[in-house]
């Protein structure tokens, strides 16, 4: 059995100013977005200045999209009763399926700034992302959040803020999974010419698979519980139709250019 190590989520103090590990993983999330982009472009047909505008434009919609997401997806009761919880940032609270419905519209925004087909951007973009969830998901283990479930496995962890029960560190499991495993597969995947939307169908159905059965290790949302059949969390719901349309794009009959 392993004991929480109660990191101090404050990675640096200046003064008044606070910066937090969760904070310095979105930094990397989005500087090594950036670094793999600018590794990928010229092959691509992109720019180095298009792909800073690109992860601009993504990190606005993926921030945006991660908090409305969360307040639609997880607290929209709480949101009727109190509409001014959405610009309450400083309590937490980020989606990641909210994220990439604002990451679409960032690369929808980008597409049709410089002119190009939607499905080309999205599938350059797809394959740097993973990097920075598998750093979103340290975060969220450092700042000791989305424990997981009880577990007699020799690796479950007590997280003394919680309780002394051993759980779970379903956030370690969704760094390997979403930050690793699914970077390498959908990287080399990528490393082909693929017909349209392949490259982010594998993303979807990737994902969404992996995020639907960690889910089964992960604690519940307290407030929503399980949401369907007794045993499915909104993060397998979720998840669902995440998997349907990776199947789709993955199976669909199309050309390379699309």
């Amino acid at each position: 059995m392993l004991t929480f190590p109660n990191i101090d989520p404050v990675a640096i103090q200046l003064g008044p100013l606070a910066i937090h590990w969760y904070g310095l993983m979105y930094l990397f999330a989005f500087g090594s977005a950036l670094w793999l982009g600018n590794r990928r472009a010229e092959a691509a047909g992109f720019t180095k200045e298009q792909v800073s505008d690109l992860i601009f434009l993504g990190a606005i919609g993926v921030v945006l999209g991660g908090r409305i997401g969360y307040i639609f997806f997880y607290q929209f009761e709480a949101f009727v009763a109190q509409p001014s919880i959405l610009l309450r940032v400083w309590e937490g609270g980020m989606s990641f399926h909210g994220g990439l419905l604002g990451l679409i519209a960032g690369v929808i925004w980008f597409a049709r700034k410089h002119q190009f087909e939607f499905h080309q951007v999205l599938d350059f973009v797809t394959p740097i992302g993973p990097i920075g969830l598998g750093a979103g998901r340290l975060g969220n283990f450092i700042g000791g959040e989305l424990w997981g479930r009880p577990t007699d496995l020799p690796w479950g962890m007590v997280f003394p803020h919680v309780d002394a029960l051993a759980r779970h560190p379903s956030q370690l499991y969704q760094m390997v999974l979403e930050g690793v495993l699914l970077f390498a597969l959908v990287w080399i995947y990528s490393a082909k010419p693929r017909a349209a939307f392949r490259v982010s169908g594998l993303f979807l159905v990737g994902y969404g698979l992996q995020r639907f059965v960690v889910e089964f290790a992960r604690q519940p949302d307290a407030h929503l519980n399980y949401v369907a059949f007794d045993w499915m969390t909104q993060g397998q719901l979720l998840s669902l139709p995440m998997i349907a349309l990776g199947v789709y794009l993955l199976v669909r009959k199309t050309s390379i250019k699309g």
